[in-house]
């Protein structure tokens, strides 16, 4: 069943869309909800209890705080790719969906990882220290296959480099970013091998861009976030002091041992 107009008008008792803040369509055998990509002042949205496949059409929802999809057919974790642009969504209830898996640890630090800004899940409180965990243990989500495919060029093929990885940027786009960071910008030689670059050359320049990319986004955290992300990063240092100081000792050791 497609949601119309007409129908969201109805349960909102609104006069238009856009002056929808709070829906409630808990089991209604929805499977189209298309209708939001014209909705971007919801706040509150209520899909439990229907056969809803696709999150694409809520990436515009933007003012969205609280999203209920508990028993749908939301068939991979990879459907939240649509939903990191909600930079408001606080609470996700998402349990008793094909894509929640058999490991419920797993499933929830995949979804934390994805949506680190979440403040409850499945009707459970997110901590600091549940979110650092899931930054650093729970599985990375790409984006759906369905998605991809919609955005690749005319002929169907993706290019060598494909133009929607977010870690692509172009010059112009990488020093916009390292000018709003205070950095200096990159010379155009440092581009010039990108056309055929090397596997080693791949990863130094995606490395750079998700550092000016971290950078820039901490700007736009606030006091309770910048936490997390603390809390995140110092349990990441521990990780490789504890490396590094293993790696001292057996150098020490070997070093010992040459010397009888």
């Amino acid at each position: 069943m497609k949601l119309t107009r007409k129908l969201v008008l109805a349960k909102a008792k609104a006069s238009d869309l856009e002056s929808v803040k709070k829906l409630n369509c808990w089991g209604c055998n929805l499977t189209d909800i298309s209708i939001f990509s014209q909705m971007p002042s919801i706040e509150v949205l209520t899909l439990s209890v229907n056969n809803i496949s696709s999150l694409s059409p809520l990436a515009g929802c933007l003012s969205l705080s609280e999203l209920y999809l508990r028993r749908n057919m939301i068939p991979a974790l990879s459907e939240l790719c649509h939903l990191r642009p909600l930079t408001r969504l606080r609470v996700l209830w998402l349990a008793e969906n094909p894509c929640c898996g058999t490991d419920p640890s797993r499933y929830r630090l995949t979804v934390l990882r994805c949506l680190p800004r979440l403040q409850k899940l499945d009707n459970q409180v997110v901590t600091e220290d549940e979110i650092a965990l899931a930054l650093e243990e729970g599985d990375e989500v790409s984006t759906p296959t369905s998605s991809i495919h919609n955005q690749l060029p005319n002929n169907g093929l993706p290019d060598a480099e494909s133009e929607n990885d977010p870690l692509n940027y172009n010059m112009e786009e990488t020093n916009k970013i390292r000018e709003e960071l205070g950095m200096k910008p990159l010379s155009r030689d440092k581009f010039s091998s990108l056309s055929s670059p090397s596997t080693m050359e791949k990863q130094t320049v995606k490395k750079t861009h998700i550092l000016d990319a971290v950078l820039l986004l901490l700007r736009d955290l606030d006091e309770e976030e910048l936490h997390v992300v603390r809390t995140a990063t110092q349990n990441r240092l521990q990780t490789y002091t504890l490396d590094s100081e293993d790696g001292q000792r057996s150098s020490a050791q070997k070093t010992a041992e040459i010397q009888h």
